[in-house]
C-alpha cells in the first residue's frame, strides 16, 4: 500500500558549513509504499460541503481509430461509446464521486439525449434540478474521435438550442442553488449565465473556481471575481502576453487582485502553481556576517530555533527570487523515480518576473502519474478530472503539496478508460487512499 512521505527542506548550512540560498531550499512530497494505508483508513469527506458548478453539459459520441483519417478517407470505428460529457458535468460528476454534494446549473432539450445526460448525472449523485429543461430544440453534443496509435482525441461539438440564457434561472433559483455552497465552479461556457451568478456569489463571500480552457467570450468579465484559476499550458502566455509561463501566472496574479492561486496543466509533464501568501504573511530571510558577502536565505519553521544560536542573526526583508531560476531549482529536484504523482515548491518568497513584477508567494512543481502505454486508453476528460479533484481538496482544506499530486493522480485514473467518466474514480478507490489519508 501506499502513503505519503514528507521530504524536509535542505539543511541550514550545507556540508561545506556555508549557508545555503533561497533558490536552492525546496518542500517536497512524494509517496512511498506502507502496509498502514487501507480504505478503512480514509477519512470522511468534508461535512456538508456543497460544490455549484455551471457550464457545459453534452453527449459524447465517443470513437475509437486505427489512426486519424486523412482528407476525404473513409475509415472505420474499432468501438464506439456514447456517454455524458460536457466540461462542468464532467468535473462535478469526478467531484461527486469522490464525496461532495454536487450541483449543476446549464441546459438541455427535452429530448432523448437531454433526458439520458440527466438520469446519468443523478444516478452519479449530481443535483440536477437547477438544470433547465427546454421544451423544444436539441440538446448539446459531441463527436470525439480517439486515435489509438497517439492516444489523443479530435472534438467536434455542436452547441445545444436554444441557448441558455440569465433569464431561464429565475432569482429565487440562483439564490437556492447557492445555498450553503461551499465553492462555485465556473468552465466559462454559459457565460452571460455565469456572470449573473459569479456577481451574487461574490456579494455572498462563496469562492470561485474559474477553468479557463480557452479564450471564450465572457473571460475577461468572469476572471475578476475569480478566488482560484486552473488553465491549460500556453493559456497563461496567450491571455497574459507574457513569453513565460512562469511570468504570465506571475503577471495573472497581479492583474487579479483577488487569485490566491493559479495552476497551469501540461498533461504528461504535469502541472505548475503560483499561490499568493495569504494577507499578513511575510517572507523570512537570514542575514549573517560570515567574512564575505551576506547571502539570504527563507527560513522554514523547523529551522527557526537556529537564530538563537547567533547573536548576529537578524531578520531582513526578503530579498527577490528569480521565478525562471526557481523554477529551473525544483526541475531538478523533484523525483523523477516514481511512477506516481510528486510535488516540489519552493518557501515564501518575493517572486520576481523580469518585466512584468514582484509578488510574495509559493512556486509549486507537480509531477503526472507514469502511465504505461498500455494502460492507457483515452486522455478525453483528463482536465475535467484535474479539475473536480482540486474542487475536493479545496473543500477538503488540502495543502498545495497534498492536493496537486491527488488531482494529478485521479486525473490519471481517468485516462485508464474509454471517456471522460468511465474511469473516473471513487474515493474508496485504493488508488487513492494514499493521498487522502
Amino acid at each position: 500500500m501506499l502513503c505519503f512521505t514528507h521530504v524536509p527542506p535542505l539543511p541550514l548550512f550545507s556540508t561545506s558549513g556555508i549557508y545555503l540560498p533561497a533558490s536552492r531550499r525546496f518542500t517536497s512530497f512524494r509517496i512511498r509504499m506502507s502496509s498502514s494505508s487501507s480504505i478503512d483508513s480514509v477519512p470522511p469527506p468534508p461535512d456538508n460541503a456543497i460544490v455549484l458548478g455551471c457550464g457545459g453539459i453534452a453527449v459524447d459520441f465517443l470513437a475509437t481509430v486505427d489512426s486519424y483519417p486523412q482528407a476525404d478517407d473513409k475509415i472505420r470505428s474499432t468501438s464506439l461509446k456514447v456517454q455524458g460529457g460536457g466540461n462542468a458535468a464532467n468535473a462535478l460528476t469526478c467531484a461527486a464521486r469522490l464525496g461532495l454534494n454536487s450541483r449543476l446549473i446549464s441546459k438541455v432539450a427535452n429530448d432523448s439525449q437531454g433526458k439520458g445526460m440527466l438520469e446519468e448525472l443523478e444516478a452519479d449523485g449530481v443535483d440536477t434540478s437547477f438544470i433547465v429543461v427546454s421544451k423544444e430544440g436539441n440538446s448539446p453534443f459531441t463527436y470525439i474521435l480517439v486515435d489509438n496509435q497517439t492516444k489523443t482525441r479530435t472534438c467536434i461539438h455542436t452547441p445545444g438550442d436554444p441557448p441558455m440564457l440569465p433569464t431561464d434561472l429565475s432569482q429565487s433559483s440562483m439564490l437556492s442553488a447557492l445555498d450553503r455552497a461551499s465553492i462555485v465552479y465556473f468552465d466559462v461556457r454559459l457565460h452571460e449565465t455565469a456572470l449573473v451568478i459569479a456577481k451574487e456569489a461574490s456579494r455572498k463571500k462563496i469562492p470561485i473556481l474559474v477553468d479557463t480552457e480557452k479564450k471564450r467570450d465572457g473571460l475577461d468579465d468572469l476572471l475578476p471575481f475569480a478566488d482560484y484559476v486552473v488553465c491549460p499550458e500556453n493559456f497563461p502566455q496567450t491571455w497574459t502576453e507574457v513569453s513565460s509561463t512562469a511570468g504570465a501566472l506571475v503577471s495573472m496574479l497581479l492583474r487579479l487582485p483577488k487569485l490566491k492561486f493559479v495552476i497551469v496543466t501540461s498533461g504528461e509533464h504535469g502541472c505548475l502553481m503560483v499561490q499568493r501568501a495569504s494577507k499578513g504573511t511575510k517572507p523570512e530571510t537570514l542575514s549573517l556576517s560570515l567574512g564575505f558577502k551576506t547571502s539570504y536565505m527563507i527560513l522554514s519553521p523547523v529551522h527557526k530555533h537556529h537564530l538563537a544560536l547567533s547573536t548576529s542573526a537578524e531578520v531582513f526583508e526578503s530579498q527577490e527570487t528569480d521565478i525562471e531560476s526557481l523554477l529551473e531549482t525544483l526541475k531538478h529536484r523533484k523525483d523523477s523515480t516514481t511512477t506516481f504523482p510528486t510535488c516540489v515548491s519552493s518557501e515564501t518568497t518575493k517572486l520576481k518576473a523580469n518585466g512584468v513584477g514582484t509578488m510574495t508567494g509559493r512556486l509549486f512543481l507537480g509531477t503526472a502519474e507514469k502511465i504505461p502505454p498500455e494502460e492507457l486508453v483515452d486522455t478525453t476528460g483528463a482536465g475535467d478530472a484535474f479539475i473536480g479533484a482540486v474542487l475536493y481538496a479545496i473543500c477538503a482544506g488540502m495543502p498545495p503539496e497534498k492536493m496537486l499530486p491527488f488531482a494529478a493522480q485521479v486525473a490519471g485514473c481517468s485516462c485508464r478508460a474509454l471517456g471522460a467518466r468511465t474511469g473516473l474514480p471513487h474515493r474508496t478507490d485504493p488508488r487513492l487512499v494514499p493521498f487522502l489519508v
